[in-house]
């Protein structure tokens, strides 16, 4: 749950221009074969959106990625609370 939260994050703070697949290898930490299936996931399950432009793909969070962002960081925060660690 931790790793999905940090590739929304990250794509969310990207804006609508996108984030490539190298930055988010960079800011979630994990390698390209592992990155890629977590995002056939995300996209798969439509919280984010591929897009591809001069030959490159970039991705951008979708109304229903920004929502699971957001109960995710309410849920992280109540947990944290209650001293449990995600």
């Amino acid at each position: 749950m931790q790793i999905v939260g940090d590739l929304l994050t990250a794509t969310e703070a990207s804006g609508q221009d996108g984030i490539k697949t190298t930055a988010l290898i960079t800011k979630a930490n994990l390698s390209h074969s592992r990155l890629s299936k977590i995002l056939l996931n995300l996209t798969g399950s439509g919280l984010i959106n591929k897009i591809e432009f001069d030959g490159k793909h970039a991705f951008v969070i979708t109304q229903k990625g920004r929502q699971y962002l957001e109960s995710y960081v309410k849920f992280a925060g109540i947990a944290q609370s209650f001293g449990l660690e995600l």
